[in-house]
C-alpha cells in the first residue's frame, strides 16, 4: 500500500474538509453530550438565543434544515422547557421562539465549551490564519450557492 493510499482524493478540497469536519463533529459531539445537546439541537438553541422571536420559517432558512425534521427538535426543545414558541400576532400560522432562562443557561454553558473545542481544533492556527480559513469557507459556500442558482436559471423553461 502506498503512503497515502486517499492522494488522490487528497487533492479535492472536499475531501480534506469532509475529513476536518468528521474530526469537527466526533470532538463536538463529545463536548456537547453533558449538556443534553446534539450538534443541530445547540445551534438550533444557540440562533433562537440570539435572535428572540423569529419564526420557525426563518429558523428553517438560516439553518437549513427542513421544516418537518424542524418541528421535531422544537418539540424536543421545549419538552425540556428550553424554548417557548408563541402564536405569531399578525399571523396565527407563524409561531415566534425564545428561549427560555432555563434554555439561556444551558445555551451559554454549552457555548463556553464549544468556545473551548473551537479553540483546540484550531490548535496551531495563528489569528490570521483562522481568518483566512472563515473567508475560505464562506466563498466555497457563496460559491456552491450560485452554482446552485445557476442551475435553477437554467432548468427553468
Amino acid at each position: 500500500m502506498s503512503e497515502r493510499p486517499d492522494r488522490t482524493l487528497r487533492r479535492f478540497l472536499g475531501y480534506d474538509m469532509k475529513r476536518a469536519f468528521a474530526a469537527i463533529q466526533a470532538d463536538v459531539t463529545a463536548v456537547l453530550a453533558p449538556h443534553g445537546l446534539r450538534m443541530l439541537t445547540y445551534s438550533v438553541l444557540t440562533v433562537i438565543r440570539d435572535n428572540p422571536g423569529l419564526r420557525q420559517s426563518q429558523l428553517s432558512e438560516i439553518l437549513l434544515i427542513e421544516r418537518p425534521n424542524l418541528v421535531l427538535i422544537l418539540d424536543e426543545l421545549e419538552g425540556l422547557d428550553w424554548i417557548s414558541r408563541t402564536r405569531a400576532r399578525d399571523d396565527r400560522r407563524a409561531y415566534e421562539l425564545r428561549v427560555t432562562l432555563k434554555g439561556r443557561r444551558v445555551c451559554d454553558r454549552a457555548t463556553a465549551a464549544v468556545a473551548d473545542h473551537d479553540t483546540r481544533m484550531a490548535d496551531g492556527l495563528t489569528a490570521a490564519d483562522r481568518q483566512a480559513l472563515h473567508l475560505a469557507l464562506n466563498r466555497i459556500e457563496s460559491n456552491g450557492r450560485s452554482s446552485h442558482d445557476d442551475a435553477d436559471q437554467l432548468s427553468r423553461p
